[in-house]
Order: C-alpha cells, then sequence, then structure tokens
C-alpha cells in the first residue's frame, strides 16, 4: 500500500531524510516515532506528493508519487501536522470544498459528507467558522477532509499534537476502527501513540531508520523487559527479600512513586520467585507487577546522542 526506496530529502548541506526505506501492508497501522525534527514530517510530505524527493521513490498504492502524482493521491487521505485549513470557511463548506476537488458529485458526493460528519460527531460546528473551533474540533475537520474520499491509505502527521487527555483518546479511539478497512501512516514523537494505536513502529532519528518493530518487540528490547515492580510501605524489608532472589540483577527505587522495582538477568523470570520471597517474610504489598518494558527507555537507547533537548512526551525520566 505503501512503498519507499531510499528516500532523502536535502535543503542544500542539510539532510532531512537520509534514503528512508519501509513498506507499509494492508490493515497496518504503522507509527512513524523521533524526536522532533527528525525528519518525520518531511518523509511523510514526500510520500503525501506535497514535497518533491531529492532522490529516491515513495508509492502509494503502486503509482509513483512524482511520476504519478494524481493517480497516487486518488488513493491517500492526508492530515498535516496542525490540521491546516481555510479558517475562514465553516466546518460544513469547507468539506463540500475538498469534496469537490476530490471530484465527488452527485448522490456519492452528498453520502460522503455526510458519513464523514457523522463519524466525526462534527453536526454541532457545521455552520460555525472553522478558526472559531476548539484544537479538537479543527482536528476532526481535518480528519474528515482527509476521509471524504474515502481513501484506502491515511497519512496523519502528529494527529493528537497539543490536544488534551480527552480529545486524545477520542482521535486514537477513531484512528482504531478505521484501521479495520485502511492502511494508515501515523507520524508521531508521542511515545505512548505508538502503544495505544499502532501494529508496528518505525523510528526515525536524523533522517535515517533506526529501528522497524512491533511495538511488543521494541519493548522486549528494554532492560525493563520481564522486570517486577511493587508498592509496599516496608521498603528496606522488600529490598533485602529482592536482593536474596537469585535472577535479580539489579534492584531500583523510585523516591516519587515509592516503587520498587527488581531487574532480571537476562533471559529470566522472576516474578514468581519474588512473589514466593516476600509472602515468605510476611512483607505486605499494594501491588505486584510484571513489565513488558518500557518504550521511553527503548526509544532513549536506540536515538542516543540524537535526542537533545527533543525528548518526547512521556519519555522524560
Amino acid at each position: 500500500m505503501i512503498e519507499t526506496s531510499n528516500l532523502a530529502k536535502y535543503y542544500g548541506d542539510l539532510v532531512a531524510v537520509d534514503g528512508v526505506s519501509f513498506k507499509v501492508e494492508p490493515g497496518q497501522v504503522l507509527g512513524f516515532l523521533g524526536p522532533n525534527g527528525a525528519g518525520k514530517s518531511t518523509t511523510m510530505k514526500m510520500i503525501a506528493g506535497f514535497l518533491a524527493p531529492t532522490s529516491g521513490t515513495a508509492k502509494v498504492c503502486g503509482h509513483d508519487v512524482v511520476e504519478a502524482p494524481l493517480e497516487a493521491k486518488r488513493m491517500l487521505g492526508y492530515l498535516p501536522e496542525g490540521a491546516p485549513s481555510y479558517g475562514e470557511m465553516t466546518a460544513r463548506h469547507f468539506l463540500e470544498f475538498v469534496a469537490d476537488v476530490r471530484g465527488l458529485a452527485g448522490a456519492r458526493r452528498a453520502q460522503r459528507i455526510e458519513e464523514v460528519i457523522e463519524r466525526l460527531h462534527l453536526h454541532k460546528v457545521l455552520e460555525q467558522s472553522i478558526e472559531t473551533l476548539s484544537k479538537g474540533f479543527k482536528r476532526r475537520v481535518g480528519l474528515a477532509q482527509a476521509l471524504v474520499h474515502d481513501p484506502a491509505v491515511l497519512i496523519l502527521d502528529e494527529p493528537t499534537d497539543g490536544l488534551d487527555p480527552n480529545q486524545k483518546f477520542e482521535v486514537r479511539s477513531l484512528i482504531n476502527n478505521l484501521a479495520k478497512d485502511k492502511t494508515i501512516v501515523v507520524s508521531t514523537h508521542i511515545l505512548e501513540e505508538v502503544q495505544a494505536v499502532c501494529s508496528r513502529a518505525v523510528i526515525i532519528a536524523r533522517g535515517k531508520i533506526l529501528a522497524d518493530a512491533t511495538p511488543a518487540e521494541l519493548e522486549s528490547r528494554s532492560r525493563y523487559h520481564q522486570a517486577v515492580s511493587l508498592t509496599t510501605s516496608n521498603v528496606p524489608a522488600a529490598r533485602d527479600a529482592l536482593s536474596r532472589v537469585a535472577d535479580v540483577a539489579a534492584i531500583e527505587f523510585d523516591a516519587h512513586t515509592h516503587r520498587l522495582t527488581a531487574i532480571p538477568k537476562p533471559g529470566r523470570q522472576i516474578f514468581v520467585p519474588i512473589n514466593d520471597a516476600l509472602k515468605a517474610q510476611g512483607i505486605a504489598f499494594s501491588e505486584l507487577q510484571l513489565e513488558s518494558g518500557r518504550m521511553d527507555e527503548v526509544f532513549r537507547t536506540i536515538t542516543h546522542g540524537d535526542l537533545g533537548e527533543d525528548v518526547p512526551e512521556g519519555a522524560r525520566a
């Protein structure tokens, strides 16, 4: 559905995207993850046909975005970062305008406009000018215009950036619903986004792909994979009990949350031995949790030296 090969974009001596190659299969939601300035948006713009690549190729449903731009764009819905639109238009007028640009006509035009209005719950803001809408509704209108022609592929650039938690939940729920019959690429710097909506994640920094795996596979690279965390009022005794478990490699204590975390030796399972050790010594605990891994720690490890100050949301220790 989407295929890039050695895709590159230069601005003079600045290398924004450096030889990016990946494929996205039908039904996948690909998270394109990286720090600010990593090359995410530039890559999305080249796939969408908004920017011409310096070298390499990008194809949408088999159509080269440079050699067959109209054919590629017919298959594609694109939500740019920030959901830009014409602020003086009403939401209804904007959707009608986009439907006309997309070549929709007659009964199908009316049907598709009504369907996206219904799907994005836009009825109460249809007659408002877009510039008066909240960020959440502006993003909904942006998603609606990307969907109005019922494309097979969606490119969503930072779809929840700047939204409040409720608005983020709504957008992510919509993406999960859309994934049933569309191929979706979500560009983001928000780690929780990948875990919430993506079946696969590509990590990019300094314009290069550094990792390509499922979220679970990325979490398994974490030193916290299969770690055990617990909360207790008797930290000294619990720490002593954990230190006596043979396969515990290290113990960490978070003074803010009062949580102890036992990190296993490579390939070892420590949940049952820890549970048994705590019970044997009569140490009460309010929570005992087996961790799958920490995406923020994996991200920092993979992009070490590339983050600078641009640490993704949810990634600060």
